[in-house]
């Protein structure tokens, strides 16, 4: 048997390990007519990222689940892939381009698309790179990009049909625009910041005499104002319902209108309509009939509408509107005012409400099935909490704008005739116009948001259009892995996608997974300085202590609160196998490794107790991972793995790893190696790294070339007997009780004196006498009395199932000079405790000391505390004995 290094290094274990298993072909899928297909596709990254901690968390899941059924059985597929972020991209480019004193207007689009590419094949696949580097088995051969080829085509083929189906359509609609990429941005594309504003009351003159006050966010956008409205049953303004009045520095004359969406309690009950420069102003314009009057160009500036103000951006024609409002009597006060404001998400510039002419999905028709397939359970959102979000955004959902002003991504299949204007739309470029004839054309210079081609990944990736093989075997999918933050992004707009074409759900389950923050629970961002870099972590933990902290910390419903402390306590857990591993194969070396015969005759009482745990746990984890409860998963293992496989049957084995019977020797040693096998393949889906390099050693390619490929344990076929566990646990709660007094008492664990047992049910001594060296072993004690007379002298006690179990502290400890040690302990205990406390009362040390320190006396004073409450019980433990003694 291979030596196994004496420390646990998880750069040496990790080496070699990825190439080994993608070169042997084990992470593509096999092609078993009798087996379960079951296949993934994973969330693509943008082709601009690199592994940040919600990829590394997600990834991690994603994988438990993939080794875990290619593992039992089944043909897996996990289809990676990158998307190939419009906004995003472009903006990589021109900042590349800015340095080289180039923009992509001076290059034209074809050269900065070249640019594009050439970034793309350069630098677009670190991050696929770095998941490897994390252990994820994804099929390699099947690596997709949302704009190759074949997945161009199925972008291009749904737009096609949906457009001939009347569900997209081409129309001039207020969206959220961002002046810097000047590009029209979802809603979703647009989320809100909470920024410091100002509540501007400003005073407009009517036709006639008399006056309205209205307030505003936005001062500069009254220049587009085209109607004043009020509630019709606002008693203050009801009669002034028809007349009109004067835009101030503008003189446009305003109709005053009854409109039922104006609140009468906010502001002054009076609201300035904008239709091209907000979404409720706009609708109630189309309402209403009114003129819409756009004010900025698509860089940000005023336009001509804004006469004196033209060529001033959206900041600087505020502050100039204001300042003439306050010249001419028109402002009557300013308020502080705080609001939420849509900026783009990805350069952070203020969006602004736009009106321009773009391209839509029409959703309502498409969100029905997707609506239906969730309700009847075809497709199941796990934790269901996340249920109630989807439905409520499907059910109340707005058409999808799909077009974008940018040059980089699937550019929409539409030309506009030259000579009438004509739309056509189609799989190639028309050759004469249907409405003139002629054959000149402009090709729509638009592409479609990122998130088109993003929804169709289920099944572009496998080949759609096509009827593929992959389609008919891993179609529907069987998870998908996200975060709650991409539910309407992405989520929704696949199972629409999904339906429509495939006549199918694009996966049966979805697993939502919480977010990663800091210690301190706060949202990760590069404004709070509080960025976590997952390879970092890598480097300094290991992948598979890494792996190991994400799925255990993964509770369903819940974001992840990542600590260094978990971290280092996960990697000691590698150490923990790694060190408990070479103790089970040193004791296995030069033995005939011939499986061991389990047989009920050959077994001791902790190899039943084990094996019928062994078969629970079995149990359990296959329950946690189908139930995707990945921190019971973890956790189940953690557990029994260390405390007790390690702290008490490994403990147990020594007897027999040390004994002069060869045969006893060689049976405790392959037991002990047959329940670690076993073991290592429940863990090796979070920790595929250690367990594949302990797994060759043991096995020594008597069970298969690696342990991804080995069989996932199913439960013995030999029923678990309660009653063959109770009898080790009962010799357990013994060897504990013994433990606890000896603590309690200060008495060094390897002091061993003499136990009395007495009392209890008929059998549970017998218990004891049978296994009495295994007793003495694991409680360190010389001898075992079995006796119901009164016991003399100093003694302490404890009470297992009705066993008294007596500790005989002569020549264990002298207990008058115990208690007095103690006594000076305490006094001294309490001395220092004081002055911790009384630093934290202190005003001037809660105010000027760094929180650190404040944090630092705080825990000092708990671990005191603590160590005073213990000692404590040892003193009255003692005083109690001394008292029985007098």
């Amino acid at each position: 048997m291979n030596q196994i290094a004496s420390q646990y290094d998880p750069r040496a274990v990790e080496e070699g390990k990825y190439a080994f298993w993608e070169s042997s072909g084990f992470f593509s899928p096999t092609d078993h007519p009798d087996r379960k297909n079951f296949s993934i596709v994973i969330p693509p990254p943008n082709v601009t990222g690199v592994l940040h901690m919600g990829h590394a968390l997600n990834n991690t899941l994603q994988d438990v689940l993939v080794r875990w059924r290619r593992m039992a059985g089944d043909n897996v597929l996990w289809v990676p892939g990158t998307d190939h972020a419009g906004i995003a991209t472009q903006v990589v480019v021109e900042r590349e381009l800015a340095r080289e004193g180039l923009t992509k207007e001076a290059l034209g689009r074809e050269k900065f698309l070249e640019r594009v590419w050439q970034w793309r094949r350069e630098s677009g696949d670190t991050i696929l790179v770095q998941l490897k580097s994390l252990g994820c088995s994804c099929a390699w051969d099947y690596l997709c990009f949302t704009m190759d080829e074949k997945l161009s085509r199925a972008v291009l083929e749904t737009f096609i049909q949906l457009y001939e189906e009347g569900l997209i359509y081409r129309d001039k609609y207020l969206v959220n625009w961002c002046p810097r990429c000047q590009t029209a941005l979802s809603d979703l594309e647009s989320p809100g910041k909470e920024t410091a504003g100002a509540f501007y009351t400003i005073r407009y003159p009517l036709e006639e005499d008399g006056h309205l006050d209205i307030a505003t966010t936005r001062p500069e956008t009254m220049l587009g104002d085209t109607a004043v409205a009020v509630h019709p049953e606002d008693e203050r303004y009801r009669h002034l319902v028809g007349r009109r009045a004067v835009l101030p520095l503008v003189g446009r004359k305003l109709p005053i209108i009854a409109e039922a969406y104006v609140d009468p309690t906010f502001g002054t009950g009076c609201l300035k309509v904008t239709p091209a420069h907000d979404l409720n102003d706009y609708r109630i314009g189309l309402r209403h009939g009114l003129e819409q009057v756009n004010i900025l160009t698509p860089d940000g500036r005023i336009n001509e509408n804004g006469l004196q103000f033209a060529g001033l951006t959206v900041e600087e024609g505020r502050k100039k509107v204001v300042e003439e409002l306050k010249e001419k009597g028109h402002l009557i006060k300013i308020e502080p005012y705080r609001h939420s404001v849509p900026h783009c998400f990805r350069c952070g510039t203020m969006a602004e409400p736009y009106l321009s002419t773009q391209w839509f999905v029409r959703t309502k028709q498409l969100a029905e099935p997707a609506i239906k397939a969730v309700r009847e359970g075809r497709t199941r959102i796990v934790p269901k909490q996340y249920e109630n979000w989807y439905l409520d955004w499907m059910e109340n959902i707005m058409d999808w704008c799909i077009s974008r002003q940018i040059w980089w991504g699937h550019r929409i299949p539409a030309w506009y005739c030259q000579a009438c204007d004509e739309l056509h739309v189609g799989r190639r470029a028309p050759t004469a116009c249907a409405k003139c004839g002629d054959s000149e054309f402009r090709e729509e210079t638009d592409v479609l948001d990122t998130w088109y081609s993003s929804a169709l990944w289920p099944f572009s990736t496998m080949g759609w259009p096509d009827r593929t093989a992959e389609l008919e075997r891993f179609y529907p999918t069987g998870v998908l892995a996200t975060a709650f933050d991409i539910i309407n992004f992405w989520v929704a707009r696949m199972m629409m996608m999904g339906l429509h074409f495939m006549k199918d759900v694009p996966f049966h389950d979805v697993y939502i997974h919480g977010l990663i923050r800091d210690a301190m629970r706060r949202k990760i961002s590069k404004t709070l300085g509080n960025v976590i870099d997952p390879v970092d972590l890598m480097e300094k933990y290991g992948t598979d202590a890494l792996r190991f902290t994400l799925t255990a910390l993964c509770v369903q419903g819940r974001d992840i609160a990542l600590r260094d402390e978990v971290l280092e306590g996960y990697k000691h857990f590698m150490n923990k196998i790694w060190n408990a591993s070479r103790l089970v194969l040193s004791n296995m070396e030069g033995l005939d490794l011939s499986g061991p015969d389990i047989d009920k005759g050959e077994l001791s009482l902790e190899d039943t107790w084990i094996l019928g745990r062994l078969s629970e746990l079995t149990s359990s984890t296959q329950k946690a991972l189908e139930e995707f409860r990945f921190n019971d998963y973890a956790l189940d293992l953690y557990h029994f793995f260390w405390h007790e496989y390690c702290d008490w049957y490994l403990e147990a084995k020594k007897l027999d790893f040390y004994s002069s019977d060869a045969a006893r020797k060689r049976r405790g040693s392959l037991l002990a190696g047959y329940v670690l096998e076993i073991l290592l393949r429940l863990l090796h889906p979070a920790i595929p790294f250690i367990t594949e390099e302990i797994w060759q050693r043991l096995t020594q390619g008597r069970s298969g070339a690696s342990i991804m490929v080995a069989p996932w344990p199913e439960a013995p076929s030999r029923p678990v007997v309660q009653e063959e566990i109770g009898g080790f646990e009962f010799i357990k709660e013994i060897i504990s009780a013994v433990r606890n007094m000896k603590s309690e008492l200060g008495i060094p664990v390897a002091r061993k004196g003499t136990l009395v047992l007495r009392g209890g049910e008929d059998g549970l001594l017998e218990r004891v006498r049978k296994n009495e060296p295994l007793v003495l072993q694991l409680a360190q004690m010389n001898a075992i009395q079995y006796s119901e007379r009164q016991v003399s002298g100093v003694y302490a006690g404890s009470m297992v199932q009705g066993v008294e179990i007596i500790m005989l502290l002569e020549g264990l400890m002298d207990v008058e000079a115990e208690r007095e040690r103690l006594n000076r302990e305490l006094q001294k205990m309490s001395r220092d405790k004081v002055k911790f406390m009384e630093k934290l009362k202190n005003p001037q040390f809660l105010e000027r000391a760094p929180e650190e320190v404040i944090q630092k006396t705080r825990s000092a004073l708990q671990q005191f505390e603590e160590k005073e409450n213990h000692l404590q019980k040892s003193y009255q433990r003692i005083s109690a004995l001394m008292d029985t003694k007098e």
